[in-house]
């Protein structure tokens, strides 16, 4: 599914104290009075929204939406990936026209996923030097970028207990104002290993979530509030929203009747988006926890909405599987 914010004044944790939150949520996580499991339903009216499809006229047959700022830009691509059928990254600014598109793309690369912007220019992904039919044949390695500039990103596990995998996979997928970014990497059993990752001091740092046996980092917010997604020990597929306030706090979500449930964006009011499924079928949600759960359906799709990200406003982008199986970019607005 993946890949993979009218503003308050906040104040932003430095790469310090977000380690500091990081080893209080060990025991945070560790702490059953602490842990908090979401499962309720909406508490509070559903908020109405607008539904805009927007695609690059380069490929009208496959294009996602990952992340959008407070600004209205908008973080993309086009190209399912299938050989012959190539990522290619963009950056999409207000009104939305064809004009307004920017292409994006890691230099000399043969794929490339924008997955996520802040407010201040810098744009988070991943790219691949090859286009193989087999697409768990190709490495991946993350990035960001800023002003044309171009920096990989390969999270040091060469030498870890379960080692890299082959070919290696590391993938960017969220960034806040403070340029901490958040993302995974996988080992030589292909489990995933989420991970947080500052621009400033180029330091990495785990994401430790308890009796887990995948974590998939895929968004952070201007709180340094971090959310992502896990296979429980019995194979569950549920999402975790960890917030630092007088404690730390693991919110674990798991859309009511769900099959799995996947987070894959936060704004800085604690808003989170994702996609859940039921049998064959996949939603968008949003969810807070004053207001729990709700259902995000584009009526253009065909059984398949996915929600990868929000702002500030509550614009959320993503998007559907049309009934002739194309996949289109999806802006909603309240």
């Amino acid at each position: 599914m993946i890949a993979t914010p009218h503003a308050r004044k906040i104040t932003v944790l430095g790469a310090a104290a977000l380690a500091t939150m990081l080893a209080a949520t060990v025991l945070a996580a560790a702490e059953p009075a602490q842990a908090v499991d979401v499962q309720a339903g909406s508490a509070v009216p559903a908020v109405t929204y607008t539904f805009r499809t927007v695609d690059n006229n380069k490929d009208q047959g496959f294009n996602q939406l990952l992340g959008i700022n407070n600004h209205g830009k908008i973080a993309g691509y086009y190209g399912s990936g299938a050989q012959g059928h190539k990522n290619k990254g963009y950056v999409l600014a207000p009104p939305y026209g064809q004009s307004n598109y920017r292409a994006e793309n890691f230099p000399n690369s043969a794929q490339t996923q924008v997955t996520g912007l802040n407010n201040v220019g810098v744009t988070v992904g991943f790219f691949s030097g090859t286009n193989k039919a087999n697409p768990a044949a190709n490495a991946y390695f993350g990035f960001w970028a800023k002003n044309g500039r171009f920096h990989k990103i390969v999270f040091p596990a060469a030498k870890a207990p379960a080692g890299k995998s082959k070919p290696p996979v590391d993938q960017l997928l969220g960034i806040n104002n403070a340029g901490e970014a958040v993302g995974f990497y996988l080992d030589r059993s292909r489990h995933s290993h989420g991970f947080l990752y500052s621009i400033s001091t180029h330091k990495f740092v785990k994401i430790p979530l308890a009796r887990s046996v995948n974590v998939t980092g895929t968004g952070i917010n201007n709180k340094n509030a971090v959310v992502g997604f896990f296979n429980t020990a019995t194979g569950k597929v549920k999402s975790f929203y960890i917030t630092q306030g007088a404690t730390t706090r693991v919110h674990t979500l798991a859309f009511p009747g769900a099959d799995l449930t996947q987070a894959l964006g936060v704004n800085d009011h604690g808003e989170v988006v994702g996609a859940y499924t039921i049998g064959p079928k996949t939603f968008g949600f949003t969810w807070t926890v004053a207001g729990h759960f709700h259902k995000i359906n584009d009526p253009h799709g065909a059984g398949t909405t996915v929600v990868n990200g929000v702002n500030n406003a509550g614009d959320l982008v993503g998007f559907y599987t049309s009934s002739n199986g194309s996949t289109h970019g999806m802006l909603a607005t309240p």
